[in-house]
């Protein structure tokens, strides 16, 4: 919870100091304006500074008003989770762990196609959490919480992470490898922008209806988009593998993938 309110204190400072900043050029228009000229002319030039300075502020704010909001959207979302979590749910336990079986037995055959990741491993709101959120991801390092949904559709990966299809559901276990996947930052929001500086040892947790789950990085690759091979499940392994567009503001060209492992 400290984690969540110090993401929300951090976005009210920026949007403050961005007012300021903006203020203090608007002033400074506007009164460059009226004291070149006092006869109506100047008055003229004065309307059109500020006229100008309201366009440009909104134009220079929207950014960050519109990261704000998404961060406080997920943060939302994030703490709303936490505070139902460790609900027994104890079907929708079962069918997901017979979910990863299956995938796994299957050796993850439709992952290859794109629109496959879009689905998800179960529909939540069959089960009661009307949210559709599973869980928390948690980085320590770069003070990152997000909440995690069920399959990477465009709604799924706007309001925080999303869990690939055809990858196993964020719950652990042998023979698994949840891939979750972020926008490289969106609208101003940062997302998944700076997992490129994580390092091998750091911490990622993910808190879902049940336990938190504890992993490690341990390797960083930049693979190409149709590289599926490389984010499948590792046999006798319990893997988490965070996923994004590479190089930033790339339109896409590669993908960033973080492999983390779960801590025994």
């Amino acid at each position: 919870m400290e984690k969540l309110r110090r993401l929300r204190l951090r976005g009210r400072s920026t949007i403050s100091r961005a007012w300021a900043s903006a203020l203090v050029c608007w002033l400074r228009l506007a009164g460059s304006a009226s004291l070149q000229r006092g006869d109506a002319v100047g008055k003229k030039a004065a309307l059109l500074a500020v006229a100008l300075a309201v366009v440009g502020l909104c134009i220079l704010l929207w950014p960050v008003v519109s990261g704000h909001r998404l961060q406080a959207d997920m943060s939302a979302a994030a703490q709303g989770f936490l505070e139902k979590a460790r609900q027994p749910y104890p079907e929708l336990l079962a069918d997901l762990q017979g979910y990863n079986q299956r995938i796994y037995t299957e050796r993850q055959a439709g992952l290859a196609d794109a629109a496959a990741c879009e689905e998800p491993a179960v529909l939540l709101r069959d089960y009661g959490v009307e949210d559709e959120v599973i869980g928390v991801l948690e980085i320590p390092t770069l003070e990152l919480v997000m909440p995690v949904y069920l399959g990477a559709s465009d709604s799924h990966l706007a309001a925080g992470a999303a869990v690939l299809g055809n990858t196993s559901a964020p719950i652990g276990g042998v023979n698994t490898n949840c891939v979750i996947a972020g926008h490289r930052g969106w609208h101003g929001a940062d997302y998944f922008r700076h997992i490129d500086r994580l390092q091998a040892g750091d911490m990622v947790t993910v808190t879902n209806l049940w336990e938190t789950l504890t992993y490690t990085v341990v390797d960083i690759q930049i693979i190409q988009p149709h590289e599926v091979n490389r984010i499948k499940i590792q046999p006798g392994r319990d893997l988490l593998t965070l996923i994004t567009c590479h190089p930033y503001a790339s339109g896409g060209r590669q993908r960033l993938v973080v492999y983390c492992e779960r801590r025994k």
